[in-house]
């Protein structure tokens, strides 16, 4: 399913949200998180999927690769660290921004209690951030979590709480333990009076963009089209504003692709405000399994983003076996399930023969990015029937 966003503009970025994301801030957050030695030190890689490109009739086909992020497997090592580091800075200004995550405020910082809820990569990001900083933090997940998931998070030291609903009662229960107990929400989705946090998150996710523009400049080249994963809309904001910035006019055409069961942001397209998903929001893509839209991300997402789009869970899969496999004998990569959801959509509407509609062509060059390796290795491997180590060992 496609919705073509009425309310998307070409116009120069607005000066109203440079205030909230920009540029600027996001090379300040890539000093920050370069002193973190959980994160490489090196910019993730810029794939080029050639062999997908051309069965797909268009003329590039880019994706970039946060598999390769940190051993937390995700581009949520950029979010909620981020966020973690401007809170602590708020509270205490006069600490030095590249310290925080190497420790030397542990004593400080021993009651500086953190809370958020999590489907998976943002708890455990949050989880590792408040490790290296000697921040106490809990982690609320919810029933669909997996297992293999939260011992993922739990290897960080945080303290776990289980419910038995889904993730927008995840959240819920995050905020009633924090307001009991003194702690501070650091949450990847806004609501009413909760945005500085989310804004911190999202603009992490800046960093990437960041990378990405400067590989894209390397190789004198612009995308056409840049298709991102929905979730709460906390990447695609943080993404498409850097790059609305920097291209304004001229910026890309900007696509957003959901789970189907988990359409909040497709559904606040055609209602025009921020809504919830109309689906059981209950999907393999457990990252994007999100039933509300942020609200300070939807105002960026609104006036930019061309088209919203829909994805079933079996194309997710079927995707995340062609990355792996290297099909087209493209580089294999690491593509967890959410990872791969904007490859899924092109490879759903090339088979429907609906590229057009999104204006696709033979001289189109499209970024996609794998959002997350295998977060939950022993799933990756029964769906892919590879290992994470076969695939590392074939690039």
């Amino acid at each position: 399913m496609i919705f073509k966003n009425p309310n998307a503009t070409h116009t120069p970025y607005d000066i109203e949200l440079a205030k909230v994301l920009n540029k600027e801030a996001a090379q300040k957050s890539k000093q920050w998180l370069s002193s973190w030695p959980l994160l490489n030190s090196s910019a993730t890689p810029l794939w080029s999927l050639a062999g997908t490109a051309d069965d797909l009739g268009i003329e590039t086909l880019w994706i970039k690769d946060e598999s390769k992020r940190s051993k937390l497997g995700s581009f949520k090592a950029l979010g909620a660290p981020n966020a973690l580091i401007n809170l602590v800075l708020k509270h205490f200004p006069t600490l030095e921004a590249e310290k925080i995550l190497l420790g030397e405020y542990r004593e400080l910082l021993a009651d500086f209690a953190v809370v958020s809820a999590t489907d998976g990569n943002h708890g455990r990001a949050l989880a590792a951030a408040a490790q290296s900083s000697g921040c106490p933090c809990t982690i609320v997940i919810h029933a669909q979590v997996s297992q293999e998931r939260e011992e993922a998070i739990a290897e960080y030291g945080a303290t776990m709480v289980r419910i038995t609903g889904n993730y927008d009662e995840s959240v819920e229960e995050a905020d009633r333990i924090a307001k009991n107990n003194g702690w501070i929400v650091v949450s990847d989705t806004s609501y009413d009076g909760y945005t500085e946090i989310p804004r911190d998150v999202m603009q992490g996710y800046g960093v990437m963009a960041a990378e990405t523009a400067e590989q894209l400049g390397a190789l004198e080249q612009k995308p056409t089209h840049i298709v991102l994963q929905g979730g709460v809309g906390g990447l695609a904001a943080g993404v498409f504003s850097y790059f609305w910035e920097q291209y304004g006019t001229e910026r890309p055409t900007f696509i957003v692709v959901e789970p189907s069961q988990a359409d909040c942001l497709y559904q606040s397209a055609i209602q025009g405000k921020p809504s919830s998903a109309t689906g059981s929001v209950d999907s393999v893509m457990a990252g994007l399994a999100c039933g509300k839209t942020s609200k300070i991300a939807w105002d960026f997402l609104q006036p930019s983003v061309d088209y919203f789009t829909l994805i079933e869970d079996q194309e997710a899969i079927d995707s995340m076996v062609h990355l792996a496999h290297g099909k087209y004998d493209d580089t294999p990569i690491v593509g967890g399930e959410s990872g791969v959801a904007g490859l899924a959509l092109l490879t759903k509407l090339a088979k429907q023969n609906q590229l057009e509609a999104l204006g696709l062509d033979a001289d189109s060059k499209v970024l996609i990015v794998n959002t997350e390796g295998a977060t939950a290795p022993g799933l990756f491997e029964e769906l892919t029937d590879i290992t994470v180590e076969e695939i590392i060992a074939k690039q």
